[in-house]
């Protein structure tokens, strides 16, 4: 989770920085809006916590350029002299909260753990896709919007990469569209849900990813904090490949409500829009605008059978803008059937020094495996960071580098 601190005073910069070392926050400070909102143009943060007055242009213009680059970024506004109708005017650009200066620290902590539930949950970013011009994700969308007005959990199930956890933010943004999200994997939960974790989730919804993994003994745990009455004020829902291969009791808990996922094999119709937004998805991390898709690109998106889903998807379409040359695409970077994401295959280095050169091949390999560990793990980042050995920060660092995508 990503914080960008915009802050004119050195020693009160400093102080907030200290009080959130050891937090799950990866931090950047400046006292230059101009530089934070380059930052935030870069796709670089999930929360903005500034100032209102700054040199070069106020909080407020900050904000509101911020949210206009980024329009899922959370922000909190700061300041000793804020009018009324500053924080009127901060709210109104969409701002989570307010906090006069000089404040307590333990509130400021307290304000930051709240905001780490919210970074995930949606309003969403609006250019997150959501297609649903096949029959059958059109029936889908239309049992979310019923499901909306009911408070009993949901199970979503469906192979890997299809986008289970789309569709789980999706009902969350249906049902409070302001509340907190978070999602944790199903394999972590040892001994239940966390009272903590529980109260930060008030109004809002705890996703459970890869139900089937839940380990032996945490069942019961599970559905203590599901039945405490923390567990009453939020919406519990949760994914799985195979809803049969879930523990039973919390299967019959869980899955109260239940949708299935198609694969892209049942959604031909959305293939190429589904497609066509990735790509720009993609254009807005590389910060360049997105080429225009050719007749020949096109059928073969049309044709394949897209194997990984969603997942497969978004790697492809991430690597055939990185490939593009020129204004229009001409093909997919990969070839049909999917063999580029069977094997470890790399790009012939520059010509260079060998120790360049086993640089570059290194980077690429790395790039491989990480996608490779993703593609096999698609909505449980956590199991993946463990089968590389790796902790999640370091894994969503590393992700981030090579421009992969991780939920």
């Amino acid at each position: 989770m990503r914080l960008i601190l915009v802050e004119d005073k050195d020693s009160f910069r400093k102080l907030l920085m200290q009080a959130l070392e050891g937090s799950p926050w990866d931090r950047r400070a400046t006292s230059d809006p101009a530089e934070a909102l380059a930052w935030i143009e870069e796709g670089g943060a999930q929360v903005l916590l500034t100032d209102l007055r700054l040199p070069g242009f106020s909080g407020l213009d900050l904000i509101r350029r911020a949210k206009r680059a980024q329009p899922g970024l959370r922000v909190v506004l700061m300041s000793a002299f804020g009018e009324p109708k500053d924080i009127v005017e901060a709210m109104r650009l969409g701002a989570e909260d307010f906090l006069p200066k000089p404040f307590d620290l333990d509130i400021f902590l307290a304000l930051m753990d709240r905001l780490q539930a919210l970074v995930g949950a949606p309003p969403p970013d609006p250019r997150e896709p959501w297609i649903a011009l096949s029959p059958a994700m059109a029936a889908l969308g239309a049992d979310l919007r019923a499901a909306a007005d009911s408070d009993a959990p949901a199970l979503f199930t469906g192979p890997r990469g299809v986008g289970k956890s789309r569709a789980a933010r999706r009902l969350h943004s249906l049902r409070h569209p302001r509340g907190p999200f978070m999602s944790v994997a199903a394999l972590d939960l040892t001994e239940g849900v966390k009272p903590a974790t529980l109260g930060l989730l008030q109004g809002g919804s705890l996703l459970i990813q890869g139900l089937e993994n839940l380990r032996r003994g945490a069942e019961g745990e599970l559905l203590q904090a599901m039945d405490s009455p923390l567990g009453h004020g939020l919406h519990w829902m949760a994914t799985s490949c195979e809803a049969l291969a879930v523990p039973e009791m919390a299967r019959h808990r869980l899955g109260v409500l239940r949708f299935e996922i198609p694969g892209l094999e049942r959604r031909r119709e959305d293939l190429l829009p589904l497609f066509k937004a990735m790509l720009e998805q993609a254009a807005i991390l590389e910060g360049r605008a997105a080429p225009a898709l050719g007749r020949g690109a096109e059928k073969q998106i049309d044709q394949r059978e897209w194997p990984g889903n969603a997942q497969e998807m978004a790697w492809c379409a991430l690597q055939t803008l990185r490939e593009a040359k020129g204004l229009v695409i001409a093909g997919l970077a990969v070839p049909l059937g999917g063999a580029a994401l069977a094997g470890l295959t790399t790009p012939w280095p520059q010509e260079a020094p060998l120790e360049t050169m086993l640089k570059e091949s290194q980077h690429h390999a790395e790039a491989a495996l990480l996608r490779r560990a993703l593609s096999q793990h698609p909505e449980d980042p956590a199991t993946a960071a463990r089968a590389l050995g790796l902790t999640l920060r370091v894994l969503a660092s590393k992700a981030k580098e090579h421009g992969l995508h991780i939920e």
